[in-house]
Formats: structure tokens, C-alpha cells, sequence
């Protein structure tokens, strides 16, 4: 049998991921009138690139979740995040991936 049907991979989650996904909705609904491309690859792109800056935060239990709660408190990790949303959106909207 594979290895992946061997584990439930599904409770293994990346906290990092919810907080620049929720950055990355308060920054686009900020900058609105910008003319920012708000299409499905520019902002998966965005998303990519801020996820790829910031330290991961994955777990797999309640305990794992207070732990990753309380290191996204931390102001230096949340400042992070947003420079990395930000970057993510300045990066893509000066280079779309299409025309």
C-alpha cells in the first residue's frame, strides 16, 4: 500500500497558510483601486509567493493549533506575513503571468 494512503496527511495543516490567505483578502479589499489583476492566477500567484517568504506553521493536533496561535501572536511573525502579502502583490502586479 503507499505510503500516503497509510496516514491521514489531511489532518497535517499549514497555519501559515490560513493567516497570508486572510492578509492577502485584507490587502487586495485595501488597494481595490489600484487596478490590481484579480484573476485566478495572479492571485494564486500572490498567495505563492508570500507562502514561500514566511515561515511555515503545520500541525497536526489541538495542541499543535495553541502552539501555532500563539507564535502568530507574536507581532514580528504577523509584520512578516504582511510584508510578505504585500511583496507577493507588488511582485505579481508588476509581472502577471499572462498579458
Amino acid at each position: 500500500m503507499p505510503f500516503t494512503r497509510s496516514y491521514d496527511f489531511d489532518i497535517l495543516k499549514n497555519e501559515a497558510e490560513r493567516l497570508v490567505l486572510s492578509e492577502l483578502e485584507r490587502q487586495l479589499d485595501e488597494r481595490g483601486a489600484e487596478g490590481i489583476c484579480l484573476c485566478e492566477d495572479c492571485v494564486l500567484d500572490m498567495a505563492a509567493f508570500a507562502l514561500n517568504a514566511v515561515k511555515p506553521m503545520y500541525r497536526v493536533s489541538l495542541l499543535g493549533t495553541m502552539y501555532a496561535a500563539h507564535a502568530m501572536d507574536q507581532e514580528s511573525y504577523a509584520e512578516s506575513v504582511r510584508a510578505a502579502v504585500e511583496a507577493g502583490i507588488d511582485k505579481v502586479s508588476s509581472n502577471p503571468s499572462h498579458d
